[in-house]
């Protein structure tokens, strides 16, 4: 799929359908050496702070992306046409551990524009992060409480990482009309 650069300015997209329901692949690591590692999210912010655009995610501790998450300083989300959303609840549901989910589902790993972690081809929309801050969720800070029996009955709570976002590669849909 052919993407272009987008200013920050020109970017324009629903960010709840692409968390909620569009879903992404957060795919951390390097793509030079080939360690890297993809898995499904559904939760996440994009907003401005310290003046930044910035992206926050969440990553279960039992999650191997979280590893390389804590290892490598950039990670990317990546978003795909709704036909790939079989691909992505199976990158959601079968760890890197155990084999290739990249390979299985037939996903092109490339070079992203200006971070380390990788991209991919079939994506309409990549964003390229670089880890400013990460910091493990505490259940004594949730001030909802059944969130903790709810969301974590096995007290696995992610850790959030805030990213800058260094760029933006997509498809024209996702640039704001002139």
């Amino acid at each position: 799929m052919e993407r272009k650069m987008i200013r920050l300015a020109d970017f324009n997209t629903n960010i709840f359908d692409i968390f909620s329901r569009r879903w992404m692949l957060l795919t951390a690591g390097d793509f030079e050496t080939g360690k890297f590692n993809t898995m499904t999210i559904g939760w996440g912010m994009m907003g401005t702070f310290w003046s930044k655009p910035m992206v926050m995610v969440g990553v279960r501790p039992q999650r191997y992306t979280r590893e390389f998450m804590d290892d490598y300083p950039t990670f990317t989300l990546s978003v795909f046409p709704e036909s790939y959303q079989e691909k992505l609840a199976y990158c959601g549901a079968h760890s890197g551990r155990d084999g290739d989910k990249i390979k299985e589902c037939k996903l092109t790993p490339v070079r992203s524009e200006y971070v380390e972690a990788p991209t991919f081809a079939e994506a309409e929309l990549s964003l390229e992060c670089r880890s400013l801050y990460a910091q493990p969720l505490m259940a004594k800070c949730l001030m909802e409480k059944m969130l903790m029996k709810k969301l974590y009955p096995e007290h696995d709570l992610h850790k959030i990482y805030l990213a800058e976002v260094k760029a933006i590669t997509a498809t024209e849909a996702y640039r704001t009309e002139l």
